[in-house]
């Protein structure tokens, strides 16, 4: 498998990609604590007959890291100006976590540009804030601890090996499941500069999405959907329903439970999560 890196010009920044493959294109957007390295099991694999493309978001990994422009509709307008880049006029697309917002706000906002749409451990934001509770806000403690201004990166400058080992450890149904190089990589991205200020701004757009995210909250995603979330996850399968909640979002939709698995089961399961993605992408013909 070839794979390509490149950096290119989209909506005001520049997005660096990673690509592999031909054929109707794929593109995958990673959540947080990640970069697309995240998508390292599922690129192989989708490449053998798909074109992926698996861009870091705004703020996250080789992508530039500008102050502003974190709400999912420009996030999603990063995408959408790098289709048009790239001349591609529609797309399957996979999100996990952060990049499930975003692909979530993308569906919505661009639905002739979307053919399916899959969502990977992901609550959507407006439902978080409308069912927020004491046991909620203690699972989503980082949403809150990540909303004020400069703390969090005066407390995690230098020890961003002691904040990513914690999500990792306890977001993992296998507490070691991200160790060795894989951890190592992710700990390098974080240390860059701007790094954990993207992060934390990506977060510090919840308001606003959260407004985004009510303009249209009566529109059900148009394109067929599939949700996949880990079983075994504390802050997302074991504390929502998440078969109705994504039947809130989307009327054309398949829904999984990954067992022996926490927040990221492209990482966690990649063996079941490639076989439910290359089945559902099946009939994505471009």
């Amino acid at each position: 498998m070839k794979l390509k890196r490149y950096g290119i010009y989209a909506n005001g920044i520049r997005q660096h990609v990673v690509e592999a493959g031909e054929g109707p294109p794929v593109v995958l957007l990673h959540g947080f604590p990640e970069t697309n390295f995240a998508w390292r099991f599922q690129i192989p694999v989708l490449a053998e007959r798909y074109r992926v493309i698996a861009p870091d978001l705004r703020g996250y990994g080789e992508t530039e890291k500008p102050a502003t422009g974190y709400d999912k509709r420009n996030m999603a307008l990063d995408l959408r100006e790098l289709m048009r880049e790239l001349q591609i006029d529609k797309i399957a697309l996979v999100g996990h976590d952060r990049g499930a917002r975003v692909s979530t706000r993308f569906a919505k906002d661009y639905p002739d540009l979307v053919d399916r749409l899959v969502v990977m451990d992901n609550v959507p934001t407006r439902i978080v804030a409308r069912d927020l509770d004491a046991k909620i806000a203690k699972a989503y403690w980082f949403f809150l601890f990540h909303l004020v201004p400069d703390l969090p990166e005066a407390l995690i400058a230098g020890r961003e090996h002691l904040w990513l080992r914690h999500f990792f450890s306890d977001w993992c149904y296998d507490p070691a499941a991200i160790s060795g190089e894989a951890f190592d990589t992710y700990v390098r991205a974080f240390q860059a500069p701007g790094a954990v200020r993207g992060a934390m701004s990506d977060y510090r757009a919840n308001a606003l999405d959260i407004a985004e995210d009510l303009e249209d909250a009566n529109v059900k995603i148009a394109c067929p959907v599939m949700s996949l979330w880990g079983a075994d996850f504390h802050t997302v399968g074991k504390l929502f329903d998440m078969p109705k909640i994504w039947a809130e979002m989307a009327d054309n939709l398949e829904t999984h439970a990954i067992p022996q698995c926490g927040h990221l089961p492209q990482e966690e399961q990649p063996e079941i999560v490639n076989g439910l993605l290359l089945k559902f992408l099946e009939t994505w013909n471009g």
